[in-house]
């Protein structure tokens, strides 16, 4: 760890999403188009060291990896005890 105090740190999340098409059509599409984070941090460290902490909290935040990189997501549904294939 690098031992620096950091006496206060707020982050607010904000999503540009998106609702197309219909349900009853069959036509549904969802999505976001821009994810932005505002960070306000309280510290008696520089600003020097205060923004390493950030760029390394960010590289190792799972949540904006997976916001910024396309991950492979495989879901299973199991209905009324069967295992069931969902295409899309």
């Amino acid at each position: 760890m690098l031992k620096k105090t950091i006496d206060r740190a707020e982050c607010t999340v904000e999503f540009d999403w998106y609702l197309d098409g219909s349900v009853i059509r069959e036509t549904v599409s969802a999505g976001a188009t821009e994810c932005r984070t505002h960070f306000v941090i309280d510290s008696p460290e520089s600003g020097e060291d205060v923004l390493k902490i950030i760029r390394l909290a960010k590289r190792g935040c799972f949540a904006e990896n997976m916001v910024q990189t396309a991950v492979p997501l495989v879901s299973t549904y199991v209905i009324n005890g069967e295992e069931s294939p969902v295409s899309l």
